[in-house]
């Protein structure tokens, strides 16, 4: 019979597996919509969900090309962090739950939040100066969440330090 934590872990992992599937469809789709665009100018009207920059693209193409970059380069760091949240789910061994590998995955994890924030700072900056439609690149919070995650990968060295000295002295 399975743990609650058990449970609670499979759970997590079919939630990441969605989201990791989810933001590489979105991705993807940008990329395609992008691509196409280059051959039909009215694909711009409709790149994905209704974001609309014809305007943009006849504005200027190099700001056209930079605004569904960084979207993309967005998107992507979070389907790379999704990836590592899948695979810190799959390593961890509920009866010797302090690894190294996890806690090098949540180091990197907390990293690639952390350029996360830098960029969709950037990117709301560049937004502001260039007058560019508005998108939704609010990274404030993944400041914290990548210090915390952070936090929690020191926490699980120290962890792995512990159960090593403790199965020496067994």
């Amino acid at each position: 019979m399975k743990t609650k934590t058990a449970s609670i872990l499979a759970t997590l992992n079919v939630l990441s597996w969605i989201a990791y599937i989810g933001i590489s469809i979105k991705c993807g789709a940008i990329i395609f919509t992008y691509f196409l665009s280059l051959f039909n100018q009215q694909v711009a009207k409709d790149l994905y969900q209704g974001l609309n920059l014809y305007d943009l693209m006849h504005d200027s193409f190099v700001n056209y090309s930079l605004f569904v970059g960084i979207t993309t380069a967005l998107l992507a760091i979070k389907a790379y962090v999704a990836q590592l949240v899948i695979q810190v789910l799959s390593k961890i061994n509920l009866k010797s739950p302090f690894d190294m590998e996890v806690a090098q995955l949540m180091e990197k994890i907390s990293l690639m939040i952390l350029v996360l924030w830098v960029l969709s700072l950037g990117a709301s900056i560049y937004q502001e100066l260039m007058e560019l439609p508005n998108m939704d690149w609010n990274g404030g919070e993944a400041l914290f969440l990548s210090g915390l995650i952070f936090l929690f990968a020191q926490i699980f060295k120290k962890g792995v330090e512990i159960q090593a000295e403790n199965d020496l002295t067994v």
